[in-house]
């Protein structure tokens, strides 16, 4: 049996999981990727194996259809995410698929909330000023009494909103369902964008679909307080990055800390880079050693279910 291995928090760990490869007499395929592989790398690639752990790749009906021509039997999306993968052409092509769900949900809304801490009190720019020999005192604000629009509410949402509500934050939840919580009854529920007047943080914790696609463009910035601070731990598309970069330069927007965007990685052009006040990730707000370790073990496992290669 051969797999291909293309998401990159595992390939960096790999070395971790050759013992069960070699046990089972697996041989794994490790590219070199930086986020994702193009539509074509994976036309090349996905037929050669039998298996195909997926990253963040696009597992198009054109990829998955090239694959089911060679040798490609069944494949698993590693992580929550699956917007980049066509579950029904898997379906009609007879390629069994399956995500890992629910893993990475307290490790996003730490870096989440370390984006919340960075953006109300600065830290980034006064590390910045202490680096150039400055000493600089940016007066920030406090957590405490600050309201949040918490957009997403699945399990990285509910992982920020205990986070948050310990920092004694005001927390509105956007999310069509919204299930009861007796952990965390003191969140309040809107339909989207009400009240989003009212934040001083939206955070976006959301998967990306066809309904969330630029759900934050212009039409809902211009209605946000002036001086809202935006952070995005979710998926890029989620935001409209041009409506948001007009936002940012109007002040509008007095900063932003994103993980993911709209195009990764982000383009050396961006606006966003030259802008003090932005802060940014690389799409790693899972990224933990322990965190990883489970997952790659669990999307191991499935896969291997899948191809008979254990019961």
């Amino acid at each position: 049996m051969k797999i291909l291995v293309t998401c990159p928090p595992m390939l960096g760990m790999i070395d971790n999981f050759s013992q069960i490869f070699e046990q089972h007499g697996v041989e794994v395929t490790v590219p070199n990727v930086v986020q994702t592989l193009s539509i074509k790398e994976l036309k090349e690639l996905v037929p050669q194996h039998d298996g195909w752990i997926i990253g963040d790749d696009p597992a198009t009906r054109e990829v998955l259809t090239a694959g089911k021509a060679g040798q490609l039997k069944a494949a698993v999306k590693w992580g929550v995410g699956v917007d980049n993968v066509d579950f029904e052409a898997c379906k009609e092509l007879d390629i069994s698929i399956a995500n890992t769900p629910n893993m990475f949900g307290r490790e996003v809304a730490d870096i989440a909330m370390g984006y919340v801490i960075a953006l109300a009190r600065e830290t980034f720019q006064i590390d910045a000023g202490v680096r150039q020999g400055q000493w600089p005192k940016l007066r920030g604000i406090s957590l405490s009494d600050k309201t949040v629009a918490l957009v997403g509410f699945g399990d990285i949402g509910k992982n920020a909103a205990k986070r948050l509500l310990a920092a004694d934050m005001k927390v509105i939840v956007y999310d069509p369902v919204v299930p009861d919580n007796p952990e965390l009854t003191t969140v309040e529920r809107a339909d989207w964008p009400d009240r989003i007047e009212e934040a001083d943080f939206l955070l976006i914790t959301c998967s990306l679909t066809a309904s969330s696609h630029h759900m934050v463009n212009a039409e809902v910035l211009a209605r946000t307080k002036d001086g809202v601070r935006v952070i995005n731990v979710g998926r890029g598309p989620v935001i409209n990055e041009k409506a948001l970069e007009t936002a940012i330069q109007a002040g509008k927007v007095y900063s932003a800390a994103l993980d993911v965007y709209e195009t990764e990685p982000l383009p050396k052009d961006s606006y966003l880079r030259t802008h003090p006040r932005c802060i940014f990730g690389s799409h790693n707000a899972s990224n933990t050693i322990d965190a990883v370790d489970r997952t790659s073990r669990i999307a191991i496992d499935k896969l291997f279910k899948f191809l008979g290669i254990i019961e």
